[in-house]
């Protein structure tokens, strides 16, 4: 029993420590935008430390519907290349696997409208400029109001938000009076990662993980930078529990210990010459006991 407990706890702490260690994955597109017109080409892949990931697969949600992006598009599972998309194109599209581990997602929004809006699909740096463009389909600026989170924000073509703070998170888009608006699409900000030198503090780990964007439906979320904080605790809260049953089972199938009898002598104390029958106290019993297996 002792074995094959240590068996199956040794298979056990593999198994959780295994869990512990995945690689950073992340799903690259190119051109880097979340908004494209009807007949434009759009490229995704999972990345893994600057190539295509093995194991993941693009994956993408239209409606209620999950599905495999190389379904639709060309390309092997970890990449998929939309060489003329469509309106119904248009969903949540992330790296996915088997078990149910997945990276980041992005909306990605196709048109047939006269404008979109020019919003990058990756999450921008703290500190950095981006420019946000209202394009229209020869590509030419096209001058409109920008919106954000259903308020005016400026007038023009062209919006560059200098130094970038998360306050300027937030749900963009064109309008043009007359001639409507553009799609929706959401400015994404995360901190840069910490250095060496410069090691992160609380109120940049707590920025980071608002820059985070909820998981697709229906899958597990996996950062596509570390594995959550919380999962390592529970592995090890789940293995010191283990151990703790291990122990139990071992103790209950062992049983408590047996005790054998033996050696028993009758040693009679009487004073010189007194009989049996003229001791007035009992006879005494000694006797040796030792533990037996």
């Amino acid at each position: 029993m002792k074995s094959l407990s240590g068996s199956l706890l040794l298979g056990v702490s593999v198994l959780l420590l295994s869990e512990l260690t995945v690689s950073a994955v992340s799903l690259g597109l190119s051109p880097n935008l979340q908004q494209f017109f009807s007949g434009d080409s759009v490229s995704l892949s999972c990345v893994e430390d600057g190539q295509t990931g093995g194991g993941w697969t693009v994956k993408r949600t239209r409606g209620n519907q999950t599905e495999d992006c190389g379904a639709a598009g060309s390309g092997s599972g970890s990449s998929c290349i939309l060489s003329s998309v469509s309106p119904s194109d248009s969903g949540l599209y992330w790296c996915g696997t088997s078990s149910g581990l997945s990276s980041d997602w992005i909306n990605i929004s196709v048109s047939d409208g006269p404008f979109i809006l020019e919003i990058p699909a990756l999450p921008v740096l703290t500190g950095s400029d981006v420019t946000l463009c209202c394009r229209a389909r020869n590509a030419s600026t096209v001058e409109a109001d920008l919106h954000k989170n259903g308020e005016f924000v400026a007038a023009g073509g062209n919006f560059t938000i200098r130094k970038v703070q998360q306050s300027d998170e937030g749900l963009y888009w064109c309008h043009i009076d007359l001639s409507g608006s553009s799609p929706q699409s959401r400015l994404r900000v995360k901190d840069p990662p910490p250095t060496t030198s410069d090691p992160p503090t609380s109120s940049s780990s707590s920025s980071s993980s608002s820059s985070n964007s909820a998981p697709p439906p229906g899958s597990q979320s996996s950062s596509s930078l570390f594995i959550p904080v919380s999962a390592a605790l529970g592995s090890v809260v789940l293995l010191v529990l283990v151990v703790v049953l291990m122990l139990l089972l071992w103790r209950k199938h062992k049983g408590p210990d047996e005790v054998t009898y033996s050696h028993v002598i009758i040693r009679g104390q009487r004073s010189a010459g007194e009989t049996p029958a003229q001791s007035s106290e009992p006879d005494v019993v000694y006797s040796s006991v030792r533990s037996g297996n």
